[in-house]
């Protein structure tokens, strides 16, 4: 912090007495830094709407899944690019219910998706359930998959 305000006013210092000199290499590490920013914002923008496009189910189904791992996961890539690496974190709630029902978000576990999925295909899986609020049964909730983490090849 201390570094920061002193290159601040070192910068001002040279800007006000050299502005010659200083006023054109402002100028251009001003516009870098606006290049890079906007490169950001756009590779951002660009995983975002490529997320959108997954398709990822939550199904408590122990007929399906052992005992240990009763919540089945499908996803499905419907992105034009394969997807590398994907977690996200499970919210349970009521049917109608906009309140979720995982103990603590805090100490709930992030999932992690397939290694490599190429556009069009599926990962189907077998996950744990985080663990609920007391008096709640898994069997009458609805699952769903937030704070989606994603990284497409380029």
């Amino acid at each position: 912090m201390v570094v920061g305000a002193l290159l601040i006013v070192t910068w001002l210092i040279l800007l006000i007495r050299y502005p010659l000199r200083a006023l054109p290499i402002s100028l251009g590490a001003l516009l870098g830094l606006g290049l890079v920013a906007l490169w950001v914002i756009w590779q951002e923008q660009h995983e975002a709407r490529l997320l959108g496009q997954l398709e990822l189910n939550l199904v408590y189904a122990p007929d399906a899944c052992p005992a240990a791992r009763p919540l089945q996961v499908t996803l499905d890539n419907h992105s034009p690019e394969p997807l590398r690496s994907l977690r996200w974190n499970v919210a349970a709630r009521s049917p109608g219910s906009s309140l979720n029902l995982v103990a603590s978000n805090y100490d709930a576990p992030q999932y992690s998706g397939p290694g490599d999925l190429q556009p069009g295909e599926r990962w189907q899986s077998c996950v744990p359930l985080p663990t609920l609020r007391a008096g709640y049964r898994a069997s009458s909730l609805e699952f769903r998959a937030e704070r989606l983490q994603g990284h497409f090849a380029n």
